[in-house]
């Protein structure tokens, strides 16, 4: 029991003449995926004609069992002597599996139908991103201070656009989807398809801006064969395919950052200057520090460097407009600390001691502790005198520290 070419010279106005029943669909629209076709009485009579129309697949099905199939167009001949012929082109060894395995439980009662399956392009499916995408945008790379590489800017982006698909494997969505049911039209199906798309593409959102492949947000409507070629490698759709489906074309129409990604990307090019001296101190820093603590005659040096950095960055790089804070700088412990002679002739000692303040004796050039050189008498040079002792101050007081005079006049 089979299918068998017929060979006419014009199907048009003499086909109801020569076979006894005819069996077509006419028309299956974008919205059409899958349609039954049989006799008034459910049998199909042997002599009867099968008309498969281009961009269609006819499946014969006889009383739970799939006894034939074509996806060729042509015009066919139901012969119940003849053994399956399956002129399938493409599905050829679908169709024998469908003819060995397939079953869907039959009764007793006879029950013969033609299953025409829509393979055309279906057209004009819409998806969006109902929430934003997380997206590592090569576009604006910021400097991560840790590895003294650059890192892409994080932003979040809502998409909308477009797919199409396509029955690629006929025993696979009769099996898993339309069954043996009289009509299979697209709006069963979109709704759980679109949840699946709108997952495939967030995975693709992941890939896309990862070290890789380095798509720039805003370059994304423009990728469309890029992110289906990775879509197919990666089989992101895979819980399509498994319906027997394939996604033939994805088109990003609409990307929409959000407006806190739209500020971060704004404050980045008005001010990239700032972002990349963000970077650049936080390195600087970063080697200040490790260079002070490797260095054990150094180490004040380094940190007092380290604090110079700090004003000039704008205490540490939070008044630069970029996120992240940076930590105060380390402070040298009592066995970092090495020698440093500052401008007021302070000495401080190793091992976190510090001796007391010293001063050049200006009459006896020698170095004197105290308030008054312990040679000549002479007091220790300051900024402010007492008119009375002759004590020097450094900073003005109401009163001397060595012999109680009001300093005002």
């Amino acid at each position: 029991m089979g299918l068998i070419r017929a060979v006419v010279g014009s199907v048009a106005g003499t086909l109801k003449d020569q076979w006894k029943e005819v069996i077509s669909c006419e028309d299956m629209s974008n919205d059409v995926l899958m349609v039954e076709k049989t006799t008034p009485n459910g049998v199909i009579s042997n002599g009867s004609t099968v008309v498969v129309a281009p961009g269609q697949c006819a499946v014969i099905f006889d009383t739970g069992k799939i006894i034939d199939a074509t996806a060729e167009e042509g015009v066919y001949t139901f012969d119940t002597s003849a053994t399956p012929s399956f002129f399938a082109g493409q599905f050829g060894d679908v169709f024998k599996e469908m003819w060995q395995r397939f079953t869907y439980g039959g009764g007793s009662a006879k029950h013969q139908a033609v299953f025409f399956f829509n393979l055309k392009e279906i057209m004009d499916n819409k998806f969006g991103t109902p929430a934003p995408v997380p997206y590592k945008d090569w576009g604006h790379p910021l400097m991560n201070a840790r590895t003294n590489s650059y890192m892409p800017m994080r932003v979040d982006v809502k998409c909308f656009g477009k797919y199409t698909f396509k029955i690629d494997d006929v025993a696979l969505f009769m099996n898993q989807v339309a069954g043996t049911a009289k009509i299979y039209k697209k709006d069963m199906l979109i709704e759980q398809m679109r949840s699946e798309v709108i997952g495939a593409f967030s995975n693709i959102m992941n890939s896309l801006g990862s070290d890789e492949h380095k798509i720039e947000v805003l370059e994304l409507p423009n990728r469309t064969d890029e992110i289906k070629a990775i879509m197919d490698q990666e089989v992101f759709d895979e819980p399509i395919r498994k319906r027997g489906i394939k996604l033939v074309s994805f088109v990003v129409e609409s990307l929409t950052l959000t407006e806190e990604s739209n500020q971060k990307i704004d404050n980045y090019e008005m001010g990239g200057d700032a972002y990349q001296m963000q970077g650049s101190l936080a390195g600087a820093y970063a080697n200040a520090v490790q260079d002070a603590a490797n260095n054990s005659n150094g180490a004040a040096n380094g940190f007092m460097g380290v604090g110079m950095m700090n004003m000039a960055g704008g205490n540490a790089f939070g008044n630069m407009g970029v996120g992240g804070n940076v930590p105060p700088p380390m402070q040298p412990n009592a066995n970092q600390a090495s020698q440093v002679t500052q401008a007021s002739g302070t000495a401080v000692v190793s091992n976190g001691a510090t001796n007391t303040c010293t001063w050049k004796c200006p009459n006896c050039n020698i170095d004197v502790t105290g308030k008054f050189c312990s040679e000549c008498g002479a007091a220790k040079p300051g900024k402010h005198k007492c008119k009375k002792c002759g004590y020097e101050m450094d900073e003005k007081k109401k009163f001397c520290p060595e012999c109680g005079a009001p300093t005002e006049e």
